[in-house]
Parts: C-alpha cells; sequence; structure tokens
C-alpha cells in the first residue's frame, strides 16, 4: 500500500494493557486429534503436489487478481508457496514412504530452481517472499541430511539465496515486494519497504545463520532493523509500510492492523538483540493475538485485499498463526504450553473438509502456502504438549 506523506502528531501514550478478554472453554485438545489434523493436511499436500514437486500454479483467476507481471511473478509466487508446503510436511515428521517420496521431489525442485529466482521486473520484487520461505524449507532439508557433502551443498544453496535477496534490499532498509508508485526505475528497488516483509527476511536469515552458518551482510541487517524501528510506534504496532510511518494512526497502522505484522516484527528485533521487545512486549501481544483473532478471521477468503476492518487483507490470517507461534517461542517455555492449547484449538476448528487450511484466493497457491503455514504451527503446538497433559 502507499499513502502521501502526511505528519501526524504522535501522542507517547502506553497502551499495554489488553482488555480482559477470557477465551471461551477449550474444545479437548488430544494427541490423536492433532496428529489426525496434521495428517489430513499432509494429505492434501502430497495429494496436490504439482509433477515438478512444487506446488501451486497461475490457475484458478477471478475478477480481481493479484497483480503478477509475467513469468516472474508466478515463479516467485511458486518459490514462496513450495517452501511453506515443504517445510510443513517436513515439521509434520510422517514418516510414510509416500510422504518421502513427496519431500524428495520438493527438494530437487528447490535445488534447481531457487538459483533462477529473480524479481519479475522494475515493479515487484515478489521474489523475496520466494528467497525467505525457501531459507525456511532449505534449514529443514539440511537438518535432516546426514550426508556431508550433501549438507554442504544445502548451506551453499541457502547462502545463494541470502545473496539474492540482499541484492534486492531496498535503499531505505530492509524489504518491499512492489515498486510501482513512482515510475522510477533504479538497479536497487526503491520502492517501499515493509516492516513485515522485512521482518520475515531476517528471521528466515537468523534461522539459516544458526543452523547452517550463511554470512549475513550485518550492515544490510543493520539498516533492516533501523527500517523495522521506523515503522515502530510506542505501542509496538507496525506500520505497515516505510511511508506508512508518517500516518501511524491510520487504521492499518493501529493495533488491530497490526495483529499479525507485529507477531513478526517483534520476533525479528527480539532475535536481532532489540532489548525494549522485552517478554512483556511479547506476551501482551501474543495474548491480544488469541483474545482478537476474530479481527484477522473475519476478512479470511474475502476476495478483496485489505476490505476488512482496519484493512486487514485476507491473506495475513495463517501469516499471523505462524509468527504467533515464532514470537511465542521466545517467551519462556513454562508459557508455551497455554498458548499451544489455544492455538491448536483455532487451526483445528479452521481446518477445510478436504485437510487444507487457507485464507486468501491467490490464484492457485493460497491452499499449499496456508497448509504450509498451519502444518508448522500444530507441529510446534504437537511438540510442546507432548510432554504434558492435553486436556
Amino acid at each position: 500500500m502507499r499513502s502521501r506523506p502526511l505528519i501526524v502528531l504522535l501522542l507517547g501514550f502506553s497502551t499495554f494493557a489488553v482488555a480482559q478478554e477470557k477465551p471461551g472453554e477449550l474444545p479437548e485438545i488430544t494427541r490423536a486429534s492433532l496428529d489426525a489434523a496434521i495428517r489430513r493436511g499432509v494429505d492434501f499436500l502430497i495429494t496436490h503436489q504439482n509433477p515438478n514437486g512444487s506446488w501451486g500454479g497461475a490457475t484458478r483467476t477471478k475478477g480481481l487478481n493479484i497483480y503478477a507481471p509475467l513469468p516472474g511473478a508466478h515463479h516467485a509466487y511458486r518459490a514462496g508457496a513450495s517452501g511453506l508446503a515443504l517445510s510443513g510436511i517436513i515439521d509434520a515428521a510422517d514418516p510414510r514412504p509416500e510422504v518421502e517420496a513427496a519431500i524428495a521431489k520438493a527438494a530437487a525442485w528447490t535445488a534447481a530452481e531457487l538459483p533462477k529466482l529473480r524479481r519479475a521486473d522494475q515493479t515487484t520484487t515478489y521474489n523475496i517472499w520466494g528467497h525467505a520461505y525457501a531459507l525456511r524449507a532449505i534449514s529443514r532439508l539440511h537438518s535432516r541430511e546426514q550426508d556431508s557433502a550433501k549438507k554442504a551443498g544445502w548451506a551453499a544453496l541457502a547462502q545463494g539465496q541470502v545473496d539474492l535477496a540482499n541484492r534486492y534490499a531496498d535503499i531505505n532498509g530492509g524489504w518491499g515486494y512492489l515498486d510501482i508508485f513512482d515510475n522510477l526505475t533504479t538497479q536497487k528497488p526503491s520502492g517501499i519497504p515493509t516492516s513485515f516483509t522485512t521482518a520475515s527476511v531476517l528471521l528466515a536469515m537468523d534461522q539459516a545463520r544458526s543452523g547452517m552458518g550463511v554470512k549475513l551482510d550485518e550492515d544490510l541487517v543493520r539498516k533492516a532493523i533501523a527500517g523495522i524501528n521506523y515503522q515502530r510506534t510506542p505501542d509496538f504496532s507496525y506500520t505497515y509500510s516505510f511511508d506508512h510511518r508518517m500516518r501511524p494512526r491510520a487504521d492499518i497502522n493501529r493495533p488491530a492492523g497490526s495483529l499479525a505484522r507485529s507477531q513478526a516484527c517483534n520476533a525479528a528485533l527480539r532475535v536481532f538483540g532489540e532489548k525494549s521487545v522485552t517478554d512483556e512486549i511479547l506476551t501482551t501481544w501474543a495474548d491480544r493475538f488469541l483474545a482478537r483473532e476474530g479481527f484477522l478471521s473475519n476478512v479470511r477468503k474475502r476476495p478483496v485485499p485489505h476490505e476488512g476492518a482496519f484493512r486487514i487483507a485476507g491473506y495475513f490470517y495463517y501469516y499471523g498463526i505462524y509468527y504467533f507461534t515464532e514470537s511465542v517461542k521466545l517467551l519462556p517455555k513454562e508459557t508455551h504450553a497455554a498458548y499451544a492449547k489455544r492455538l491448536a484449538a483455532i487451526l483445528l476448528e479452521r481446518q477445510e473438509k478436504d485437510g487444507s487450511w487457507w485464507d486468501y484466493p491467490l490464484y492457485d497457491y493460497h491452499q499449499a502456502y496456508g497448509t504450509g503455514y498451519s502444518l508448522m504451527a500444530l507441529a510446534w503446538c504437537r511438540e510442546t504438549l507432548a510432554d504434558r497433559s492435553f486436556n
């Protein structure tokens, strides 16, 4: 999104007190119910995998389609959706031979196609999502690989994805996905870095660094962190984009509009050493997310982006679910089980009859990415509750 600059006096108020909204009685969450939901999600992905090992495609269009210059935008969409689907299947830890076969096909596609990923043209950098979620998948492929030479190959591929993401970092610090507003053509993107895209990239890079030893450009990382901080408001909402920092009280930038963004941005800042993101902040926003999940759910499956209250778009739903887990993981471990129970209850209720999860009709990518996000989140719930009572 883009807005004309408007200088607004931001009153320094603190809003860390969230209304006491008690959750209703949770449905019973058992190991069997979690295993069944995860297996159904895996079954959906392995039966909807493309023959070449990827997921999704440019079909299933509708009256209003997300801008996608051909053919590169769809290469990016497919890379992002496939990275999430593959990550979800791996986290599901399903030992069936057909699942292993699907992982092997997806791994081969990843190794062959990700080095080719670039921006479609000067108007979009959708490839950033492909690089970020490829790093998630590659990190998992590296972790499960036993052969040292193959592990080195995955690490090299991950380094290549980090280097490509660096090439498309915005001159203002961080990453965005659109550059269509000023009719300028620049070698380095000069569009609108967004807080959540930047956070998603940084968290993926951190996982690749810690798991595979990839090298990050520290100067670029510092600029990206500064970019997120520029978009942070005193209540730890995050404006939609770099330009939106000039309109911090616009509805999209308020806490409800930032409900999903704050999960990713708080996690990224915390992981990269931002001391202001305390346990209190993470807890406040985790509780707020669960209490007000309805703001996000209200726009699930709506075909028009940003048509809901607080200009929330449907595709933020499962994004927020996944990054909720990334944020909560940073809290003391003894707090995790209560969050896992409540999140699992939401995800089991939201699962579709065909086993998938989806939130926004995006060509034919939405079920793959939604199911990938959800499987990663449910796998965390199952692991968190494994040594505790499920009741």
